[in-house]
């Protein structure tokens, strides 16, 4: 009788396992992956390259200020300023549905030169005795920031196509040489150079992608207006019997080309 029971113990005890490792084994749920906001702040760098225009009134003048009369005004033409720029910019982005909203400012060092030469072909009659008369303009718009608000709708969850605009500001050089001749073939030249900072407006857009959690590229078209400045230099006969001198009017507008990368400290 124990021979038996001892046989069916074991009988049981060698079934069990093998029953247990034919049943079915449920799988562990699956670990959701987290989904992307573009909601918080970032920040980041930026470069590209700028090629804008600066419309001028280059008007001569005599010593009291009045336009010399039969060609020493000359309106309507365009300088070119081109050049690289780097930069960084911060912001803030608010995620609702496919939209996102948000504001960012940025400041950029810019490298855009542009240099034209202007004659006087009313200047031999001017009282000042000086008689070939010209001048060169020499210009650099050596910073510029923007304050932007930003709107656009998500193509994918980690591409978002958006419009921008809003507040642009720059600061401005002007470099005039003022140069001519006396009746008496003397050389004589006047120097003048300043820095102004001009508030305008921007508009543009661009498309952005979420490459990795945390981290995005970008590229981006801006079309930027600083409004207008002025500069002077005049020139004094040696004979001090006046002057001439010319008035430079600009109002300077750029296109701007630049990609960049951020980062934002809350991307999930």
């Amino acid at each position: 009788m124990k021979r038996i029971l001892l046989i069916g113990t074991s009988i049981v005890a060698l079934a069990v396992p093998a029953m247990a490792a034919d049943l079915p084994v449920k799988a562990p749920p699956p670990i959701a992956a987290p989904l992307t906001t573009w909601t918080g702040f970032y920040l980041g760098l930026n470069g590209g390259y700028s090629f804008g225009e600066s419309r001028r009134t280059v008007d001569f003048v005599t010593s009291s200020g009045a336009i010399i009369t039969g060609g020493g005004s000359i309106t309507g033409g365009g300088q070119d300023l081109e050049g690289g720029l780097f930069g960084g910019q911060i912001g803030y982005n608010w995620q609702t549905a496919n939209w996102v909203l948000g504001i960012e400012t940025d400041i950029q060092w810019a490298n855009q030169r542009g240099s034209a030469v202007f004659n006087c072909a009313a200047c031999v009659t001017a009282p000042s005795g000086v008689v070939g008369t010209g001048a060169v303009v020499d210009q650099n718009l050596e910073w510029f920031g923007t304050f932007r608000g930003r709107g656009g709708f998500l193509v994918t969850p980690t591409a978002l196509l958006y419009a921008t605009g809003g507040l642009a500001y720059g600061s401005l050089e002007t470099g005039l040489t003022l140069f001519g001749r006396t009746p008496g073939g003397l050389g004589i030249s006047a120097t003048r150079s300043g820095s102004s900072t001009r508030v305008g407006w921007t508009v543009g857009g661009g498309v952005e992608w979420k490459f990795r959690p945390g981290w995005s590229a970008k590229i981006e078209y801006l079309y930027m207006d600083i409004e207008s400045t002025s500069n002077t230099a005049f020139l004094t006969s040696p004979a001090g019997t006046g002057g001439i001198g010319v008035n430079v009017s600009s109002r300077v507008t750029d296109n701007i080309i630049r990609g960049g990368f951020n980062y934002q400290f809350s991307s999930y």
